[in-house]
């Protein structure tokens, strides 16, 4: 695993949705410490290794390119959008297109599930969708309270 070597756990993800979440009480020093990274990489190793390869080659260069190159995006603007998180508009525009490849993540799995049932597992990729839906929550709550956040430091 990358991302700092960390098993973020996707199910402590999908759990951390379903509970009411606690107040971070330690700083984010990296944006290795949003939880919104830590489960949309991990989600996104789980698509790459468990979902891709199983679909028909017919989709190789459709719905396997663009679910890769979705889903390999959301940590990676996470990541890019928190170096630039002094300039609160240029973060803002980085967590938007976030958000974006969320929903065309979200897409690409129901696709997946739906259309190639045999191919991949429905429950992975519900499970999955769960993951997605938590972070366009987490991304558009983070959006709007980044203020907040820089002000306290």
């Amino acid at each position: 695993m990358e991302a700092g070597n960390k098993d973020y756990g996707m199910d402590a993800g999908i759990e951390a949705g379903k509970q009411k979440q606690e107040v971070r009480k330690e700083p984010i020093k990296s944006y290795r410490d949003l939880r919104v990274f830590q489960i949309t990489y991990t989600a996104s190793i789980e698509i790459l290794t468990k979902i891709l390869p199983k679909l028909p080659k017919e989709e190789k260069f459709d719905l396997v390119d663009q679910l890769r190159r979705s889903c390999k995006a959301v940590p990676r603007l996470i990541a890019e959008g928190y170096a630039k998180k002094h300039q609160y508009k240029g973060f803002h525009k980085y967590l938007d297109d976030a958000m974006a490849e969320v929903n065309e993540t979200a897409v690409g799995l129901s696709q997946c599930r739906d259309a190639y049932p045999a191919y991949v597992d429905p429950g992975l990729c519900n499970r999955l969708l769960e993951v997605y839906e938590l972070a366009g929550r987490q991304l558009y709550r983070l959006r709007e309270v980044w203020r907040d956040f820089r002000s306290r430091k």
